[in-house]
């Protein structure tokens, strides 16, 4: 026998869309402030970082201009960088301190539909940011169109992918500091582990399957693929397992969080 409540619920689309909707009308109050930086943040580094060390590195990463190498790695790691701190400063600021998933809850929607919903957040983040670091480097002829429009695409596959661990890892912080520990000793490593600045392959041989484990190492192989429009099989095997981190860690964290947000 079906349940009446659930029979009053809208369309599962509705649900989630009215918790996207939700965070855009918040992000977008101040569009300025949000929506600058994405578009000035890469041009700082890449001035700072590619065009400063890429005098001093001659030989090509991949194939690839040492600037061009590292542009395409910064498409990804804009959006993981956004997406983990959506999920968890953000996520932990509206669960503990203005609660608003309380008020959310209160609508027609399960909480299962409010954490994907988060995680849809994340990737659509994840989808700006790269866009506005590809507007950058496209404008500085560092990455070719149109092969690189699809890059956004991959970073909300990236964005989906760490907001949804972000938002486990909040399912078990008791106090906002501990997210220190998340972004220093996980993160942060990450960036520079993961093939961005220099390649996996010029890690120790038993480092490199260290690399392989975590998740970055397949987003960031994927976008240089996708700016090179160079494809073989291994990216089938980087979208396997960025679809099953999704589902696996995603799973965990609506369980955790279910727990949390009822108690």
């Amino acid at each position: 026998m079906t349940d009446s409540r659930t029979m009053m619920y809208p369309p599962l689309h509705r649900r989630l869309y009215s918790v996207w909707f939700r965070h855009m009308r918040v992000y977008t109050k101040n569009l300025l402030s949000n929506g600058f930086p994405p578009f000035l943040e890469p041009l700082i580094f890449l001035v700072g970082v590619g065009l400063g060390l890429g005098k001093y590195i001659t030989e090509p990463m991949g194939g690839l201009k040492y600037i061009e190498f590292l542009g395409a790695g910064l498409l990804v790691t804009t959006a993981m960088f956004t997406a983990a701190f959506e999920c968890s400063f953000g996520t932990f600021i509206r669960l503990e301190f203005e609660k608003v998933y309380d008020g959310m809850l209160a609508a027609p929607m399960t909480v299962n539909n409010l954490i994907v919903g988060e995680m849809l957040w994340a990737g659509t983040k994840g989808l700006f940011f790269s866009f506005a670091v590809l507007c950058i480097l496209s404008a500085f002829k560092i990455i070719t169109l149109p092969y690189g429009l699809l890059a956004p695409f991959v970073g909300f596959l990236t964005g989906v992918m760490f907001g949804a661990l972000s938002l486990l890892v909040t399912s078990f912080v008791k106090t906002i500091n501990h997210f220190n520990f998340y972004f220093t000793g996980f993160i942060s490593p990450m960036f520079f582990f993961s093939g961005v600045v220099f390649p996996v392959e010029s890690l120790p041989y038993f480092v490199r399957p260290l690399a392989e484990l975590v998740p970055l190492t397949h987003s960031v192989r994927l976008v240089r693929a996708v700016c090179q429009n160079t494809y073989n099989s291994i990216l089938l095997l980087d979208l396997l397992y960025i679809a099953a981190f999704i589902a696996a860690v995603g799973f965990f964290a609506v369980h955790r969080l279910r727990k949390r947000l009822v108690s």
